[in-house]
């Protein structure tokens, strides 16, 4: 298997990041409540079939008392990435909702559009509009 299955965002002020990806990204967020310390569900839309696999993870958000990451120094965890239909559109959601762009938009020949974001707590993210599957490159 060895798949990742699930993701994790680390918030102090969970309402202000939720609604950051609700904004951004039309993710669906449920608080799970205090017996569940406070833990809430991520619901980033149907896991697509392709026949061959399927793509798309789900996650959760953790409330986490801790500073927020330092600028200038290297990420200590792993970034995820979201696949979205228009980069540039997407960027301009990140920056709406209260994100910032860490890097500017990057051609990835043969795999899409990219782009590194941080949501307004500092956690680094990655949006890609990938080339359509008939595209991509084949190894």
């Amino acid at each position: 298997m060895n798949k990742i299955i699930h993701f994790e965002i680390h918030a102090k002020d969970q309402d202000r990041i939720q609604k950051f990806y609700e904004d951004a990204f039309g993710w669906k967020i449920k608080d799970l409540g205090p017996e569940m310390g406070q833990y809430r569900l991520i619901d980033t839309g149907p896991v697509v079939d392709t026949g061959t696999e399927t793509m798309g993870i789900n996650g959760g958000m953790s409330l986490v008392p801790s500073h927020e990451p330092v600028d200038g120094q290297s990420v200590n965890a792993f970034v995820c990435i979201v696949g979205v239909n228009d980069i540039l559109e997407s960027v301009e959601k990140v920056k709406n909702a209260g994100g910032i762009i860490t890097e500017d938009v990057m051609d990835m020949p043969t795999i899409g559009k990219l782009a590194y974001c941080k949501d307004p707590e500092g956690n680094l993210f990655g949006i890609i509009e990938p080339v359509p599957m008939t595209e991509q490159k084949q190894p």
